[in-house]
């Protein structure tokens, strides 16, 4: 794991993540550079702060579990949120499956789509892969 805070306009994080403590890794990393003193940014709100932890290892266990070389985590704080986006080597779009009630899996998609913003999916033609970008809010998406 290589951590790498970035000096930016807004702070934000780079990750080079890879192995089978990839996720544990992330949700390190971003614990710690989410914590109010990293950067003289405020708290991001407790619950917020769970979602963006919860979408990171969502993300992360993906790109491990399915495909080759890796990932990258990159987040920046923003005003209303977090944006966080997850970098792989594979140009295939993530699936959604039928989530399992026995643990099987198929949560992960879903969890993504309904605990963030701004999905997007953005292939890079020349390099190949795709950076899965989600956008957190500090406010739920579902609320109201």
């Amino acid at each position: 794991m290589h951590f790498h805070p970035t000096p930016t306009l807004t702070p934000h994080l780079h990750v080079d993540l890879d192995g089978s403590a990839a996720a544990a890794d992330a949700r390190h990393a971003a614990r710690s550079f989410l914590a109010p003193s990293a950067h003289g940014q405020p708290a991001v709100p407790p619950v917020a702060l769970d979602a963006t932890l919860l979408v990171i290892s969502e993300l992360v266990t993906n790109a491990v579990r399915h495909t080759a070389g890796g990932c990258a985590l990159d987040l920046q704080v923003r005003p209303d949120g977090v944006d966080v986006d997850v970098t792989d080597t594979s140009n295939a779009d993530p699936r959604p499956r039928p989530p399992d009630r026995r643990g099987e899996g198929g949560w992960g998609w879903h969890l993504v789509n309904r605990l963030g913003t701004d999905v997007e999916i953005r292939h890079h033609a020349v390099r190949g892969g795709k950076t899965i970008h989600v956008h957190v809010p500090h406010a739920s998406p579902r609320a109201g």
